[in-house]
């Protein structure tokens, strides 16, 4: 009776977690400055989905920031002097996410975060 009760209990275990599916975030990563030695974010514009992560990576002509206007929570308002240095950003909410390089701004290094 005992034996039959905990098989009967596993198996139970055993389909709910076949049933359950695994939620898994996406990391994006985005370089700042282009490998070809270009003053923009790379790539300029990505569409991830809620919780998903963008990693930003210093790659060329430091230094280099990602600030969002309006999202102080999302800014990384330090400057990003090492090749390799970089900082991650989750985001939690739809919607279009404008961000730029406080140094570079006016030379069009600028980008778009879409999150479905």
């Amino acid at each position: 009776m005992i034996r039959s009760i905990t098989s009967a209990c596993i198996a139970f275990l055993l389909f709910l977690a076949m049933g359950v599916s695994s939620v898994h975030a996406n990391t994006v990563e985005v370089k700042l400055g282009t490998d070809a030695g270009m003053l923009a974010f790379e790539p300029s514009a990505v569409t991830i989905n809620a919780g998903d992560t963008v990693k930003f990576v210093n790659n060329k002509l430091a230094p280099h920031n990602a600030v969002f206007d309006g999202n102080d929570d999302l800014s990384h308002p330090d400057l990003a002097f090492a090749p390799g240095e970089s900082w991650e950003r989750t985001f939690s909410t739809a919607g279009s996410y404008d961000f730029y390089c406080e140094p570079h701004r006016g030379a069009g290094m600028v980008g778009k975060i879409t999150v479905k």
